[in-house]
């Protein structure tokens, strides 16, 4: 095999996104009543969006599967040729069928029209050929046509593949902002994920709570303050009143100013040194927004309260850090 310069690795890299693009952009003009009807079909299935299609075109099903089933339609794939061996009793008349083939004359996916006929469930495709079986069978039929395959043999499906992936997509994403679903129904999908963790995880999964909240009285001396930073870990401590309703707090930062001005720390109280107004959260704020928070004010801990401003808890950006918010 001979070498090849960079450039013929470039150049053909940069052949295949244009055709591909191009594959894509045409989707665009035959997106029309047709596509309005699928999605009304999908947003009216009481069960689950059924997804096939058999070799490549199974695998962007399979995507499409997913990418339904995340963003508000209940959705899974079924491989055709184990459907016609017992997984069409995973298929039930409350269920809807999205079938994928380009050239929309598939054997496997065929042989399954008659049973989805019985089954009386609507079948959607998503095709190469509107003139072929699988479309003409369909309730209703979407288009992905593409003038060539990126594959320089026009062979291996490239640019079909990704037209059908795209028309998935577009299916997905116009049901979900029809359903008006949420960011945070969205997190319910993902709660691994780091997405899923910004959009779920609350300052009360994380705080500091109970005997681990530092607190000290404002007519205690400062040392009685610098023993409490020391002993809790955050790196500062709140000063309550008797009923524990916020009144400031003491920081690191505000240590090595009392020390620099040579302030007495065993005879001078905390409430001539403390900082008034501290910034403040409630137990139910997003730990994401508390990450905010504190990169605009440039703080590292936030004091977490009630709305009778009494002390609940306190976080910290290291807490929310390990938590995997940033």
């Amino acid at each position: 095999m001979a070498a090849h310069p960079a450039s013929f690795f470039i150049d053909s890299a940069r052949r295949t996104i244009s055709l591909e693009s191009a594959a894509v952009s045409a989707l665009g003009d035959d997106i029309g009543p047709a596509f309005a009807e699928a999605c009304k079909t999908l947003l009216a299935t009481e069960g689950r969006v059924v997804v096939t299609g058999m070799g490549k075109s199974g695998h962007i099903a399979g995507k499409i599967a997913a990418t339904l089933a995340s963003t508000g339609t209940p959705a899974f794939f079924v491989h055709p040729g184990e459907a016609s061996h017992g997984d069409m009793g995973m298929i039930t008349r409350q269920d809807c069928v999205l079938a994928l083939s380009n050239s929309g004359t598939t054997a496997e996916i065929l042989t399954l029209l008659p049973l989805i006929k019985r089954l009386g469930v609507p079948l959607i495709s998503i095709t190469g050929q509107p003139e072929s079986e699988l479309a003409l069978a369909s309730d209703t039929h979407l288009l992905a046509a593409v003038e060539t395959e990126a594959c320089p043999l026009n062979l291996a499906p490239t640019s079909s593949t990704t037209a059908s992936l795209v028309m998935g997509d577009a299916l997905a994403i116009a049901t979900l902002e029809a359903r008006g679903f949420t960011a945070e129904e969205f997190a319910f999908s993902h709660p691994g994920g780091a997405l899923g963790r910004k959009l779920l995880l609350r300052v009360a999964d994380v705080m500091a709570n109970g005997d681990e909240i530092p607190c000290v009285m404002p007519n205690s001396p400062l040392i009685d303050a610098l023993d409490e930073i020391t002993r809790k870990g955050l790196g500062m401590t709140t000063v309550v009143s008797e009923d524990q309703t916020l009144l400031g707090v003491f920081t690191d930062g505000d240590l090595r100013r009392a020390v620099e001005h040579q302030i007495d720390l065993t005879t001078t109280p905390l409430e001539a040194v403390m900082t008034t107004g501290a910034q403040t959260v409630t137990e139910d704020v997003l730990a994401a927004e508390a990450v905010g928070l504190m990169e605009r004010h440039k703080i590292s801990a936030l004091v977490v309260v009630d709305e009778a401003l009494i002390v609940r808890g306190v976080v910290t950006l290291l807490a929310l850090l390990k938590a995997g918010i940033s």
